[in-house]
């Protein structure tokens, strides 16, 4: 398996949990998942393979300490790392910005020599409109602990196995 860091942004404790059981599901180590609010961003320099996670919170933001790490980020080097996204949101009370902070770390992380994997079909999805989803996919796993609970555990296996074939 290539080098996995896994990097999360969780204001309150849904994506480190999603985080964690997504570790857990790819067998990466607990030592290999950072909290982005307590790192500096040469901390992927390392990994080969960076799965980043944030919430989306209000109308489309990014989680708080993603704000700050993703423009450090962007000044980074990724040439060969493959980056895959996941994020949470809420599909009922936000379905026009559904997991928009994936999309947003995406187009930031557009130009940095990284390649994206772990696209995830919008099928089974209810939701309005969202900037993670281009070409009729979104750009990483976007999940709902809030509406859509029950999907949460066979979207992470699915993605997982999908990750497992496309770049471990």
């Amino acid at each position: 398996m290539k080098k996995t860091g896994i990097f999360y942004g969780s204001s309150t404790g849904t994506v480190e949990d999603l985080a964690q059981r997504i570790a857990g599901k790819l067998g990466v180590d607990s030592s290999d998942v950072f909290n982005v609010g307590e790192i500096v961003a040469d901390a992927v320099a390392p990994y080969e393979v960076l799965v980043l996670g944030s919430s989306t919170w209000g109308a489309g933001d990014l989680q708080d300490d993603w704000e700050d790490f993703l423009g450090k980020l962007k000044k980074a080097d990724l040439s060969g790392k493959t980056v895959v996204l996941f994020g949470a949101g809420d599909s009922a009370s936000f379905s026009d910005t559904f997991c928009d902070a994936i999309g947003t770390i995406y187009d930031g992380l557009q130009g940095t020599g990284c390649t994206f994997a772990g696209a995830v079909s919008t099928d089974g999805y209810t939701f309005d409109d969202s900037t993670a989803v281009k070409d009729g996919k979104f750009v990483g796993l976007a999940l709902d602990e809030l509406n859509e609970d029950g999907e949460t555990d066979g979207r992470i296996d699915a993605w997982v196995e999908q990750l497992k074939s496309e770049v471990l």
